[in-house]
Formats: structure tokens, sequence, C-alpha cells
């Protein structure tokens, strides 16, 4: 008989040994999923973090650049995103995730992730073709919303010891 216990609930565990996946996703991976990465990056280091969460973003046809007015706000920041490039993300990245956000835009049936997944529907405002000032408000919108995310999960992490 072994002595091993498994969790009886369906929240994810944290432990150290396996840290806590978020995606990001929206359908051209080249606006607001970006966004959300650049912010969770930064509040992952900020928290000390970096070896208790992982970060994951893609869409579900993504687009060949992040939008330039995304690149010019998130400058204004502090991030550089003239580097990265938007990619896919499959629902197996997905079901291994403890939480997804979405954009509003998902064309990916995220239903099929599983119920241990918590997933998250923003419904941000797409920024492609938005002014400056419209991205901007975006670009507020979704460092709330990530810095919330991560006291939730500084918050479960404290609750459950780890």
């Amino acid at each position: 008989m072994s002595t091993d216990t498994e969790p009886t609930d369906t929240e994810p565990t944290e432990t150290d040994t396996e840290p806590i996946r978020i995606a990001f996703m929206c359908v051209q991976n080249a606006g607001r999923s970006q966004m959300s990465t650049a912010f969770a990056e930064r509040e992952r280091e900020r928290r000390g973090l970096s070896d208790r969460v992982e970060i994951v973003t893609g869409g579900t046809d993504p687009a060949e650049s992040v939008h330039e007015e995304v690149i010019e706000v998130m400058t204004e920041e502090g991030f550089d995103l003239s580097d990265r490039t938007p990619r896919a993300i499959t629902l197996e990245e997905l079901r291994s995730c403890d939480y997804v956000a979405t954009m509003g835009c998902s064309t990916l049936d995220v239903g099929d992730v599983g119920a241990d997944v918590d997933v998250r529907d923003w419904a941000l405002s797409d920024p492609e073709g938005e002014g400056i000032d419209g991205v901007r408000d975006i670009r507020e919108e979704i460092e709330g919303r990530v810095a919330a995310l991560f006291d939730e999960i500084e918050n479960a992490m404290a609750a459950n010891g780890s």
C-alpha cells in the first residue's frame, strides 16, 4: 500500500518543484497577449517568483509581428517588444497551465483545456487600428489585470503554504 496521498480537489497544487503556469492568448498574439506577457514577466521578477511561475503566450492565428502601436506604448513603460515574434499556442500547452487568460477574441475552444485550468476571458478591446490613446487605455487595463492575477496567485500560494 502506498503512503503517497493525492489531492482530492480540482484546484491546482503549487509546490517548489511544480511551477505555476500562466498562459496569455489571443488570435494574433501581436497585441494584448504580448502586453500581458510583458507585464506578467515584470510582476514575476518584482515579486521574486522567477522560479515559481512560468509564463507562456501565443495565438490561434499568429501575426507576422507585434503591432507597431503596441510596441510604441510599451516602450513608454520601459518594455522593448520590438524583438518579440507572435507564435502559435497549442491546446496541449493550455492544458499544462494553471491559469489561462484570453483577451476576448480567441478562436480556440478553451473549454477543452479541462476542469483543472482556471480560464478567464478578459474581454479587452483589440488594439489593432486603435489610436495611440486607445492603445494606452488597453495597456493600463492589462497592467491592472495582470497585477490582480499575481495578487491572487500569491494569496493562493500563501494559503497553500508554498
